[in-house]
């Protein structure tokens, strides 16, 4: 987190939403400060599942390209990356979800206050900005999910491959998971790729919102 984590655990802690805005905002912070926070921190944790998968990657290859040695750590090692790699995508499904939750209460708010505003060029350029916002908000949302979507066919993989060579720990079980390092290169290879565009369009997304 970026701002004060303290007092934001305690706020939390609190339990109730409203208590949670009315606390930031008494120290100038903010719906939209709170929400572009948040997406920098799924940024944050979509940069560190990239380099956690390219390390899973890198054990998976020296799995098997074991050439002798104690099998049994080659693959201790694999499986706490493996672990490691489940973690870091929960991590992400949580803060896209915060993400969610601020955003909607961010747009309701906007909405109601709307009304609010009696001039009617105003109204009418506040309504379209939030309409673009919105449209933009949506776009990052969908990379996001796109982007977490692809964790999954990886650790799919990584976990067939850690069971199977929990309970085969020798020669012939490495010749068998060789056949799937292409399969596994290519789905880390996507999942990177889609972290990266989900980052970019987050990126456009705080420059439109802080403008």
């Amino acid at each position: 987190m970026k701002k004060i984590v303290l007092f934001t655990l305690t706020l939390l802690l609190a339990g109730c939403e409203t208590a949670y805005y009315d606390a930031w905002e008494q120290v100038g912070i903010h719906k939209r400060d709170i929400l572009v926070d948040r997406i920098e921190d799924t940024q944050d944790a979509q940069e560190e599942t990239q380099e956690q998968f390219k390390d899973a990657l890198e054990q998976y290859k020296a799995v098997v390209n074991f050439d002798g040695g104690d099998l049994e750590k080659l693959y201790n090692k694999l499986n706490a990356e493996y672990e490691d790699s489940e973690q870091a995508a929960k991590a992400i499904s949580v803060h896209i979800d915060s993400v969610e939750d601020v955003a909607d209460d961010l747009f309701e708010e906007w909405e109601d206050e709307l009304a609010q505003i009696q001039n009617r060029t105003l109204r009418d350029d506040s309504a379209k900005k939030l309409h673009d916002t919105r449209y933009k908000y949506q776009q990052m949302v969908k990379s996001m999910r796109k982007a977490e979507k692809s964790v999954h066919p990886v650790l799919t993989t990584l976990r067939d491959q850690v069971l199977y060579l929990k309970h085969n720990l020798n020669a012939r079980a490495i010749s068998a998971l060789k056949g799937e390092l292409s399969t596994m290169n290519s789905e880390v290879n996507r999942l990177i790729l889609d972290m990266q565009k989900s980052i970019d369009e987050a990126n456009l997304f705080i420059d439109r919102i802080k403008t």
